[in-house]
């Protein structure tokens, strides 16, 4: 574990905006990380929902080193041919028209923010509209991003933020409903709620929501952040409800390491964006759309999506043996590899006797465990993460 000398050290260099856990990371590999100490923990955080595949993985890492080679940067006032295949690969994977990359999932959803406003703006000239977002969500700390998060803590000491927002209740689709006005220019909310403790949407709202979006000429925008790319089973979340939606934002395992994001637009908003509304210095270099553009590839030709559902189900059916054997567990819930466990209790005391055991697990909120391993972990990953979680409960009862 880290020692007080090292802890010391860092944390006179850091703004200290993270408690972090004590322990120092020095590589991976497969689906297991090894601090300075050498010992072993079993990843099923994958830095937050970001590595897929895995750690130390040769066809990738190959990919990047090649670019490297190449080129990694020369900005967006000229093109790329890794910015243009991984625009043509996330594009035809999420069913819409046009790609703008940014540097990380809330600016993805700063962008989808500006498409809102300006395609609300241009029909009617006006800048007063407001958008509809979600209690319990989450989407990001910049000020738009912070703006549309459904936690009033988080934004309280950074009001009065963009202005304009109006929070409705997740899954309540007469809520929606009530709070919707001739301003509502958006709707947005994750199709699976990740912070704010694994909630799927339910079918009857996120179809309710298209309908009336479409009916109202509202942009319906899905935070795909966390649950997209192929973490439910589907490559993006909303892909298991039968509906499109007008914008999305993605990041986290689209790079699967590199700090990229996107949102994407559909038909009804591709132009609602014009030469100088938007832009990055980095957003969409050949290194991180390289690695983009490879992630797509590995996702065909290792069938991830298959292996997901397939140890999804798996890790399902072995959470909620335990929520029977246990009555500190309340439930579990979630789809594919992207799995809550509640609690009655805190979990703070469980994932740190956890960590100390070689298992990495994180919270979604102060009483649920979250589940987001690498896409690549087998059924004997689960079993193994079983035995030391139950180990861990055990120990702290």
């Amino acid at each position: 574990m880290i020692t007080n000398e090292f802890k010391e050290y860092a944390e006179s260099a850091i703004i200290h905006t993270y408690n972090r856990f004590p322990v120092v990371f020095d590589h991976g590999d497969g689906v297991y990380l090894y601090d300075t100490n050498g010992k072993k923990y079993l990843d099923f955080a994958a830095g937050i929902a970001v590595n897929a595949f895995g750690y130390n993985v040769e066809e990738y890492k190959e990919t990047l080193k090649n670019q490297i080679d190449k080129l990694m940067h020369i900005s967006n006032l000229y093109y790329t041919e890794p910015m243009a295949d991984a625009a043509h690969k996330l594009a035809k994977a999420s069913g819409l028209k046009r790609v703008f990359f940014t540097n990380s999932g809330t600016e993805a959803i700063e962008g989808a923010i500006k498409v809102a406003r300006k395609y609300a703006f241009k029909k009617d000239g006006t800048t007063d509209h407001e958008i509809i977002a979600m209690e319990h969500s989450f989407h990001g700390r910049s000020m738009g991003a912070l703006s549309v998060t459904g936690n009033a803590h988080y934004r309280e000491a950074f009001q009065p933020g963009i202005g304009n927002v109006v929070f409705a209740d997740f899954n309540d689709l007469e809520d929606v409903k009530s709070k919707i006005t001739d301003k509502t220019c958006a709707i947005i909310f994750e199709a699976v709620q990740g912070e704010g403790g694994i909630y799927p949407a339910e079918k009857e709202f996120i179809q309710g929501i298209r309908k009336i979006c479409d009916e109202k000429d509202i942009l319906l925008i899905l935070d795909e952040v966390q649950c997209g790319m192929g973490r439910t089973g589907k490559m993006f979340a909303y892909q298991h409800y039968g509906i499109l939606p007008d914008v999305i934002t993605s990041a986290k395992a689209l790079g699967c390491g590199v700090p990229v994001g996107a949102f994407v637009v559909g038909e009804k908003a591709e132009n609602a964006l014009e030469p100088g509304d938007h832009g990055s210095t980095y957003g969409g270099n050949p290194f991180v759309t390289a690695a983009v553009s490879k992630v797509f590839d590995m996702f065909e030709s290792r069938n991830i999506l298959d292996n997901v559902n397939n140890v999804g189900a798996y890790l399902d059916g072995k959470l909620r043996e335990l929520v029977g054997k246990y009555d500190v567990l309340k439930e579990t819930r979630g789809l594919g590899l992207m799995r809550g466990l509640e609690f009655n209790v805190p979990v703070g005391p469980y994932i740190n006797k956890a960590l100390e055991r070689g298992l990495l697990i994180i919270s979604a909120g102060t009483h649920i465990i979250r589940f987001v391993p690498p896409l690549v972990i087998t059924k004997e990953n689960v079993d193994e993460m079983i035995q030391i979680l139950e180990a861990s409960l055990q120990e702290v009862e």
